[in-house]
């Protein structure tokens, strides 16, 4: 049984890691908030208020010290009639100089009339108001970003398009959006002489950050675009896939594609030759930027040998050290220096006339991480870097000033959206060429200043136990953001408390969508592993399993369907009918065919949401249903030995109720057998789930298959359960 806070005691905080002297001061300041805000009734969402404000828990102080008092702060916390117990809550200052709070403050009078109060207490009606008014929401930020159009739309929204679900919007306007990137701007204030990117290479951590202002950073992609347009081998409009580690020079190629009328195409570094292939096939890229080598942990890894064997197409080649390429090239590519020179003869090789395109012309063409058959091409128009970037700025209130960093890859969604995101808000980029596992990164990370961090859960479970950031300062950090997976609670409360439990913005949606349908916002409190709110001008029901939405206000659990008025996703698909992807059987709402998008979601009594998975993740035991995530959640803190678990159901071979198996991954060093797990899952799961939900099996494997962005992919566990249940049952 956990201690309640007012149970623990010197031998407790001693057991966490402090001395004797340390735990009575401690044990002091702690009884101390416990009395001050004990005079009523015990609150323990106030008790842990006061243990953050006055910076009782440091980030100095062990992991299991933080996990002590903020498991015994809420130890008697009844989760189902009161949701999620929280760890962050703004301050009504701060809430008014956030970008959302101060537009909020600017116009919530006219647009809310009395009902407007503050930023807090009224941003669930600003939400609200925002999907019923998208124009009303988008004219403002509009004006909040650094757009800029050579013409302007004609309207925000044309809502008479009945062959497109989503509208048409930003009617007849022209701009281009790396332009938009590359501008000053004027209020808030950035110049020329700006810091746009910060980056350090890795094995130089000792070694000052360097430095691009954003007037370097348009002369170097203005001098790409006429290099570009030297080469006989492209034409406007044509594909031009970029396979290559987030580096500044891959940001500069990203920027002078788009700039110089070109189509972007996304493509990891991380890919095996079938996978480029694939993506080149589909797209018809003409050419390929990409590196020599890519450098991790000291060590090379071969890239263009990779792109050699998948892509036909020329190849131009950057070195990973150095001037010059450390390898031979085909005929037909053409090594970085030489693609430069040729420019030499313009005279004013740094000057560009971007080409200026309507505002559904293709700017990028991203991938799904599908895992069987070709994955869906998805192309971005100059809505969907808009999307992003208004998203950020009003959920992680990316400002001027901000320093934001998240390890990616412009193969994946965050890489454009990282990229917009800053430019678009007038934030530094910060970015480190190499990898982001190792304490290389966290001291980047502190010596850069960064003050906005992205994650993955996997990523933030991988510094926890390795411990390689002890010791580092990352308390200029304001908030930090998470996408990818489900979070972990205990990995976030260790991620938290390494900036004094500053926030963690969750943020689940697609690369469809071009940002995130469920998000947090640094106008609410916030809880681990959770999300508060739906994202600006975005709306949903969550259906049940007959697909009826549940009322707006009950607590529940189903499959998500979007409102379709959803400005910058995706009205076609490249090599999939997108009317059938996304649209097909889903039903009517108000009126409107709502748009599919396969999450279960769970909605808490307080309006908190928390992911349960995708739609084919969910799982019927014993009559109930429930999500591989839930038990997860459960299972991964049962013991310590567990790195991580996964959860499926299978039938049994010979019919009858489905059977819970759950896969273990353990940490370095221990050796823990699976009948042992058995017990601690089943004790687990009856105590904190379900007592009807039965442990059949627990299995010990070395690592799970992920898909290339790092997604578990259960069905591949389930597969390989069910042939062995299969096989077991023919002996």
């Amino acid at each position: 049984m956990v201690k309640t806070i007012s149970e623990l005691g010197l031998v407790d905080f001693v057991h966490a890691g402090l001395t004797i002297n340390e735990a009575k001061d401690f044990e002091a300041v702690l009884k101390q908030m416990i009395s001050a805000t004990n005079a009523t009734s015990f609150d323990p969402g106030e008790v842990w208020r006061q243990i953050v404000a006055q910076k009782l828990l440091k980030p100095s102080h062990l992991h299991e010290l933080h996990q002590l008092v903020y498991y015994s702060v809420y130890a008697n916390w009844d989760v189902s009639n009161r949701g999620p117990p929280l760890y962050w809550f703004p301050s009504l200052y701060e809430s008014r100089h956030t970008n959302l709070g101060r537009v909020m403050e600017m116009h919530g009078s006219q647009l809310l009339g009395t009902s407007y109060k503050d930023p807090i207490t009224s941003f669930s009606l600003f939400q609200k108001f925002s999907v019923e008014n998208p124009e009303a929401y988008w004219s403002i930020i509009l004006k909040e970003l650094s757009i800029s159009f050579r013409e302007a739309p004609k309207c925000i929204l044309d809502r008479t398009e009945k062959s497109k679900h989503g509208g048409v919007w930003l009617q007849d306007s022209v701009l281009n959006i790396a332009e938009c990137c590359l501008l000053p701007i004027r209020q808030p204030r950035r110049e020329d002489d700006s810091v746009a990117v910060i980056w350090r290479d890795e094995g130089c951590d000792d070694s000052a950050v360097n430095c691009m202002t954003l007037k370097e950073l348009r002369e170097q992609v203005m001098l790409v675009a006429n290099a570009l347009d030297q080469d006989a081998t492209f034409s406007k409009g044509d594909a031009i896939a970029i396979d290559m580690p987030m580096t500044v020079s891959a940001v500069v190629i990203y920027l002078a594609i788009i700039l110089a009328g070109y189509v972007v195409v996304s493509i990891a570094d991380s890919f095996a030759v079938n996978e480029i292939a694939t993506r080149v096939r589909v797209s018809k890229a003409k050419g390929i930027f990409t590196q020599d080598f890519i450098i991790r942990g000291g060590r090379k890894f071969p890239l263009y040998s990779r792109v050699v064997d998948a892509a036909p197409c020329k190849a131009i080649v950057l070195p990973a050290i150095g001037n010059s390429v450390g390898i031979q090239l085909r005929e037909q590519d053409i090594s970085w220096n030489d693609f430069l020179s040729s420019v030499n003869h313009l005279p004013r090789k740094n000057n560009y006339a971007p080409v200026y395109q309507p505002i559904d012309s293709m700017t990028n063409i991203l991938f799904s991480s599908g895992t069987t058959g070709d994955p869906k091409a998805i192309p971005w128009t100059q809505l969907s870097p808009i999307r992003c970037a208004a998203d950020s700025w009003a959920h992680a209130d990316t400002q001027v000033g901000d320093v934001f960093c998240w390890p990616t890859n412009l193969g994946w969604v965050m890489g454009p959206i990282l990229l917009y995101s800053c430019f678009l808000s007038g934030a530094t980029l910060a970015l480190y060429h190499g990898s982001p596992l190792g304490r290389g990164f966290g001291k980047f990370v502190q010596d850069a200043g960064v003050t906005v961090l992205g994650t993955v859960p996997s990523l933030v479970k991988a510094w926890k136990s390795t411990e390689c950031m002890k010791g580092l300062d990352w308390t200029k950090i304001k908030s930090f953001a998470s996408t990818g997976e489900a979070s972990n609670v205990d990995d976030d409360l260790w991620l938290s408390s390494r900036a004094y439990y500053k926030p963690i913005f969750e943020c689940c949606g697609g690369t469809e969508l071009a940002s995130s349908y469920i998000m947090a916002s640094p106008l609410q409190p916030q809880a681990f592993g959770a999300f508060s709110t739906k994202s600006m001008t975005t709306g949903f029901v969550i259906l049940d399993e007959s697909g009826v939405p549940y009322p707006d206000d009950e607590a529940c659990v189903g499959e998500v369907g979007l409102f379709p008025l959803y400005m910058g996703a995706t009205d076609r698909l490249l090599n999939a009918d997108h009317e059938k992807v996304y649209f097909k059987g889903m039903p009517i709402y108000n009126g409107m065919q709502l748009r599919r998008h396969g999450d279960i979601i769970k909605r808490t009594v307080g309006g908190y949401y928390i992911v349960q998975g995708r739609a084919d993740d969910t799982m019927n035991l014993g009559g109930i249903k429930t999500s591989s995530i839930e038990i997860e959640r459960v299972c991964d803190r049962s013991d310590e030995s567990i790195l991580e678990t996964a959860a499926v159901s299978v039938a049994p071979v010979n019919g009858g109720p489905e059977q819970l198996v759950i896969f273990a991954v353990l940490k370095k060093g221990f050796e823990t057998k699976a009948d042992e797990l058995k017990t601690k899952f089943s004790r687990a799961i009856h105590s904190n789930l379900n007592p009807l939900f039965k442990v059949s099996l627990v299995k010990i494997v070395a690592e799970f298959p992920r898909t290339a962005s790092n997604k578990l992919v259960r069905r591949v566990l389930r597969d390989q359960m069910k042939h062995e249940l299969s096989v077991r049952s023919r002996m």
